[in-house]
């Protein structure tokens, strides 16, 4: 699968991300103080419908901000670029997210995925308040998701919130994104995807936090 560019700083969000970032200092002749990056992150971070089936990233260059990733959610893809239009000093937004194709099949796997890695006994801490606190890598969300808000594929059914492990199907093809606290815990989501029977293949694209 293609490689992606990962958001900020280490992995913030993994939007939050995952490993390099493009963090240039403010376009000059602009006075405001405030780092691009952290103000472009927090703004997709307040995304009320992001969860574990998507994974959005970016990069900053002076005032042009470059959204990509996939998101099952398809308001998310609008919704993330007129919130970082907003921010001061931004002043172009190339919004390269990609919606990924509606498809019964590939639902299934999501699910089917998602309960074998987070029900799994090791990995079950990494579920919203199941215990894992990461080290400055992931940030919690401030904004109430509303089950029936417009553009929900599933209104309440998708795992929305502040999940680790983003799980992305295009095609029967899963890709694992995010972030986990050690290599074993990488390969035995990688394992708990690949027991999945209706699944092609699987990407592990997990970063080990340090």
């Amino acid at each position: 699968m293609q490689v992606r560019k990962r958001l900020v700083a280490t992995l913030p969000l993994l939007i939050c991300l995952v490993t390099a970032a493009v963090r240039p200092a403010l376009a000059a002749g602009k006075s405001d103080p405030k780092d691009p990056v952290i103000e472009v992150r927090k703004e997709l971070m307040r995304l009320p419908y992001y969860g574990a089936f998507d994974f959005l990233v970016f990069s900053v260059n002076g005032p042009t901000v470059t959204l990509g990733g996939e998101v099952y959610n398809a308001s998310i893809k609008k919704d993330a670029e007129r919130e970082v239009k907003r921010i001061s000093g931004v002043e172009n937004v190339v919004n390269n997210i990609e919606v990924l194709p509606v498809s019964p099949f590939d639902d299934d796997i999501r699910w089917a995925a998602f309960r074998a890695i987070y029900h799994d006994s090791s990995l079950s801490r990494y579920l919203p308040g199941g215990g894992w606190v990461p080290r400055g890598r992931m940030w919690r969300f401030d904004r109430p998701f509303d089950p029936f808000g417009a553009g929900t594929r599933f209104p309440g059914q998708e795992p929305v919130g502040n999940y680790p492990i983003h799980i992305l199907v295009k095609g029967g093809r899963i890709t694992l994104e995010g972030v986990v606290d050690n290599e074993m815990d990488k390969n035995l989501s990688a394992m708990r995807a690949r027991g999945v029977s209706a699944a092609f293949a699987v990407d592990n694209e997990l970063q080990v936090e340090k």
